[in-house]
C-alpha cells in the first residue's frame, strides 16, 4: 500500500495547512469522530470539503461521474448539485458520465441509459450503462481528471463500486488521475455474506468480496488498487477526499434516493437481503410504494399480508405484475446488523413452486452456487452462515489495510 500511504499522507497534510490558514480549531484527528447522539458534529461529506479538491481541479478539463445523489449540502438543509457548484467555480468541466439509472436517477434497474446533453448545462452526458461500462479512450480524450461522486449503499450487487472499477481502470490505461470524493455507506455497519467466487463474476458482482462489504467507496477504491483488481494489475492514480466526524457505526439518513427502488432508510438497510430475491420468482416489492420492504409471490402461501404490483417509476413492468401476491411485510421492523436469510429461506420451504424459486441470476447475485443448494438441501441459517466464517474472516483481515475510518 505505499502508493496510496503516500496519497492520504499528501492530502492529509494539505488538509492541516489550509486549516491552519483559515485559523480553523479543526484538528486532524476529529475526522473520527462518531456521530452518535444529536449533539455531535454532522458528518461532512467529500463533495463539502471544496477547499481541498477545488485547487486541485483549477486549469484542468474535467470529467466527472455523478448521479443526482451527487451534491454539496448547505446548512439549512437545500443542497446544490456538485456538477452546477463546479461550473460556477469557474472549473471547466467537460463532461458527466452517468452510472446505472442515469445522470438524474430515474431509469429502472437494468434499463439501458442514453447518451445525451444535460438541459440545465448543456454539458454531454456519456452513459456508462449502456453500449460500454468501461470509459473509452475516445470518450476520455479531452479529460486531465476524472471526478467520481456517487452515493453507493454497500452491497455487493449494486452496481456503482462496479462502474467505479471501470473508470479506474480505463483512467490507469489513459494516464489519467482519479478524484473520488467520499460518502458515507449507510450499510458500512457491518460485514456479511458469502464471498464471490470468481468464476461468477459480472456487473452485479466483480470482485471477491461479500455481499455486504462494510467499505465507503473511497476505500473501495483504495482496495481496487491494492489488491490489484484492474486489467494486468495496473495502478489508477488515486486521490480520495476524505469525510470529517464519520465512523463506520456512524448512521447516516440518506436525503436522496440513491436510486429509484430505494426510497427510504429501510428499504437501504433491508436491500442486501432482500435483493436476493431478484434472482428467484418472488417479487421483492418492486411495483409498490415499499420496495424491498415487502417481499411476495402468488405461489406462497396466502397470508394476512398481500399486495398486486403494478407499473410505476421505477418499475414499468415488475415481478407478477398484476397478480396478487402473498408474503410478508418487513416495512417497520427493526434495522438489521447483518444479512437476513430467514425470509429466502422461508420463502423457498413453503412455495408451491419449487422448481422455478431460482433462477440464473440468483448465483451471480450470490457470487456462489452453494449458496442455492445449501437452501434446497434445507441447511439452517446458522449452518449456512457458518460455512461463511472463514472467507468473511479472511475478507476482514484484508479491508482493514484500506479503511480510512474506523
Amino acid at each position: 500500500m505505499p502508493f496510496n500511504v503516500f496519497k492520504n499522507t499528501v492530502l492529509l497534510f494539505v488538509f492541516i495547512m489550509i486549516s491552519y490558514a483559515c485559523n480553523s480549531s479543526t484538528k486532524a484527528s476529529e475526522i473520527k469522530q462518531v456521530q452518535s447522539t444529536k449533539t455531535e458534529p454532522p458528518i461532512i461529506v467529500g463533495a463539502n470539503r471544496t477547499e481541498i479538491y477545488l485547487p486541485m481541479l483549477q486549469g484542468k478539463k474535467i470529467g466527472i461521474v455523478a448521479n443526482q445523489t451527487s451534491v454539496i449540502f448547505k446548512t439549512n438543509g437545500q443542497f446544490t448539485h456538485i456538477v452546477d457548484s463546479l461550473l460556477v467555480s469557474d472549473v471547466k468541466l467537460t463532461k458527466v458520465f452517468s452510472p446505472e439509472h442515469g445522470f438524474r436517477g430515474q431509469a429502472d434497474a437494468g434499463e439501458v441509459v442514453k447518451d445525451g446533453i444535460d438541459t440545465k448545462t448543456n454539458l454531454p452526458i456519456v452513459s456508462l450503462y449502456g453500449s460500454n461500462k468501461k470509459p473509452s479512450k475516445e470518450q476520455l480524450n479531452d479529460i486531465d481528471l476524472l471526478v467520481f461522486d456517487i452515493q453507493d449503499v454497500g452491497a455487493r450487487f449494486y452496481t456503482y463500486i462496479s462502474t467505479l472499477h471501470y473508470v479506474m481502470e480505463a483512467c490507469a490505461e489513459n494516464n489519467i488521475p482519479v478524484l473520488v470524493l467520499d460518502r458515507p455507506n449507510p450499510n458500512g455497519h457491518y460485514i456479511d455474506g458469502p464471498v464471490l467466487e470468481p468464476e461468477h463474476s459480472s456487473f452485479v458482482g466483480m470482485h471477491p468480496i461479500p455481499v455486504v462489504h462494510g467499505l465507503t467507496i473511497g476505500e473501495y477504491a483504495q482496495m481496487i488498487n491494492g489488491e490489484g483488481w484492474l486489467k494486468h494489475k495496473i495502478s489508477c492514480d488515486l486521490t480520495v477526499i476524505p469525510m470529517e466526524h464519520y465512523t463506520h457505526t456512524s448512521f447516516y439518513h440518506l436525503p436522496i434516493k440513491p436510486s429509484p427502488n430505494l426510497p427510504n432508510d429501510q428499504s437501504i438497510n433491508l436491500y442486501p437481503s432482500l435483493c436476493l430475491f431478484e434472482g428467484t420468482n418472488v417479487n421483492a416489492g418492486r411495483g409498490t410504494d415499499k420496495q424491498f420492504q415487502i417481499y411476495g409471490s402468488p405461489h406462497l402461501p396466502k397470508s394476512g399480508f398481500s399486495y398486486t404490483p403494478k407499473p410505476n417509476a421505477g418499475a414499468k413492468h415488475p415481478k407478477h405484475e398484476g397478480k396478487l401476491c402473498y408474503g410478508e411485510d418487513l416495512s417497520k421492523i427493526k434495522p438489521l446488523s447483518e444479512l437476513n436469510l430467514s425470509y429466502l429461506i422461508t420463502a423457498y420451504s413453503t412455495t408451491s413452486n419449487k422448481g422455478d424459486f431460482f433462477n440464473s441470476f440468483f448465483t451471480k447475485l450470490a457470487g456462489t452456487k452453494q449458496l442455492q443448494q445449501q437452501i434446497e438441501s434445507g441447511l439452517t441459517v446458522n449452518e449456512i452462515k457458518a460455512s461463511w466464517e472463514k472467507d468473511l474472516s479472511d475478507f476482514k483481515q484484508k479491508r482493514n489495510k484500506y479503511l480510512i475510518y474506523k
